[in-house]
């Protein structure tokens, strides 16, 4: 069970991670950039990008994440990560709410983009622009905030799971790679039973 924990926490941050830093690079970089730019190179882009990013190597963090955080938290109730719970459950709040977020906000104003067309075709670009950028920006911002929680939860969840560990390793429980009968010592070297 500690093999599993020692695995899957470290594999939740990094995935969380990886989604709050690609939702804030949209935040700080490619809105900004696109915002710059015409209504049809904003609108050609933005209808290209939502279908590319509809992978593999996006939809297996975003969605796996969910999954994956709550196997942590199964594994911390069950096993010697109690301590980090409250912050792993933090931690797979926000990243529901982040979740919904996409699905109930940005995922609708990516469709009704895509529904408009071709640009070359669309009789008034300013007015489809206009009703996608601002929504998709402010709601972009708020999962951004949300996931961005989420990995801070889950990175404080992986410190405390370590200092606890830590901690049970100096009070002399023997630890996974030393042998049955093994204690340590409060400095921490092993010594043989007496």
């Amino acid at each position: 069970m500690k093999l599993a924990q020692s695995i899957a926490l470290p594999a939740s941050v990094i995935t969380t991670g990886l989604i709050a830093g690609l939702f804030f690079g949209w935040v700080c970089s490619v809105m900004p950039g696109l915002g710059r730019g015409s209504d049809r190179a904003f609108v050609e882009t933005m209808q290209h990008v939502n279908r590319a990013i509809i992978n593999g190597w996006f939809m297996l963090p975003f969605v796996g994440s969910i999954p994956l955080i709550a196997l942590v938290a199964v594994l911390a109730w069950r096993g010697q990560g109690r301590p980090a719970l409250p912050w792993i459950i933090a931690g797979l709040v926000f990243y529901i709410v982040a979740f919904l977020v996409t699905m109930l906000a940005n995922v609708p104003l990516n469709d009704e983009l895509d529904r408009a067309g071709d640009p070359a075709r669309i009789a008034d670009l300013a007015a489809v622009r206009e009703r996608f950028e601002r929504p998709w920006v402010t709601w972009n911002i708020v999962r951004t905030l949300a996931h961005t929680a989420a990995f801070g939860c889950l990175v404080w969840a992986l410190v405390v799971y370590g200092a606890h560990r830590d901690q049970q390793r100096a009070a002399g429980e023997p630890s996974p790679a030393a042998g049955p009968g093994t204690a340590r010592s409060a400095t921490g070297t092993a010594e043989p039973p007496g």
